[in-house]
């Protein structure tokens, strides 16, 4: 296993900060618009419904969906909750309830991107080919709000991550992956964001597929890596991190580290047939 800190070589750094800049330069102020006045609230009983019905919680703690046994009339349900969220007026709502419509609308579409592709091992095998140039699950446009049309990568990186900045937000979206935070079996809500978010992040940090303490080495999710930014931007401001959602006993043991030593994640598709 590679150490975790060959990747914050400067070209990693370098690498971080221009992406950086090409996010904030995609920022679409229409997104940052909000009604704070607002006490209307946005129905995710449809997704509710399809995430009580698919989503299995094994004894191992991963959350898996059951994507060979979605009935038809499940799937059309759950195409017509993303085109209703599609053509909601999001400016109209306040902040706290935005952020569940976004953390919703992403895990929404990632069920049903795998949904329209199954079956698969992973979600990494899910790629599109067009002009000649081959892209992720990630970078497909596959909804448009607004005239706009948005991939998952533009929920995450113009949208969710420059306006609501929280690190939380990355235990929130499913990569429809064995390893990622699992998908919550209930909607978020704006009502009660702040703590959903806070259990999803205690949730993840506490399970193995976060952390691995072995032979005096400190192993972490992939996660931490791929979103360095997002979580201070230094190793000892991501151990600093999980320290604040730890449980006692693994945040005295984390205490003793002050890098990273590697990282791991699991790809294989958060399918209940594995």
């Amino acid at each position: 296993m590679r150490s975790f800190g060959t990747f914050l070589s400067g070209y990693w750094i370098v690498c971080a900060l221009c992406l950086s800049s090409v996010q904030a330069e995609q920022f679409d102020e229409r997104w940052g618009r909000h009604d704070e006045r607002s006490a209307m609230r946005i129905d995710h009983q449809v997704w509710e419904r399809f995430l009580l019905h698919y989503v299995r919680q094994d004894g191992d703690g991963v959350h898996r969906v059951a994507y060979g046994h979605v009935k038809d009339r499940d799937r059309d349900a759950l195409a017509r909750y993303i085109e209703f969220l599609a053509g909601i007026d999001q400016e109209a709502y306040r902040r706290s309830e935005q952020l569940a419509y976004w953390i919703n609308l992403y895990n929404a579409l990632m069920v049903q991107l795998v949904l329209d592709h199954y079956p698969v091992a992973s979600i990494r095998q899910v790629t599109r080919r067009e002009d000649g140039v081959e892209g992720s699950a990630w970078e497909w446009p596959l909804i448009e709000i607004d005239g706009v049309s948005l991939s998952l990568d533009d929920i995450e990186k113009n949208i969710l991550q420059p306006i609501w900045n929280d690190p939380r937000l990355y235990y929130a979206i499913t990569c429809a992956a064995v390893g990622c935070p699992n998908l919550q079996p209930i909607p978020f809500s704006g009502d009660e964001i702040d703590r959903q978010l806070s259990d999803a992040a205690m949730a993840y940090v506490n399970d193995p597929r976060c952390i691995a303490i072995k032979d005096g080495e400190l192993h972490v999710s992939s996660l931490y890596r791929w979103h360095l930014q997002a979580f201070g931007g230094s190793e000892q401001s991501v151990i600093q991190h999980l320290m604040a959602y730890a449980e006692p006993n693994l945040a005295m043991a984390l205490q003793k580290f002050d890098r990273l030593n590697g990282d791991h994640f699991d790809w294989r598709l958060n399918d209940s047939a594995n």
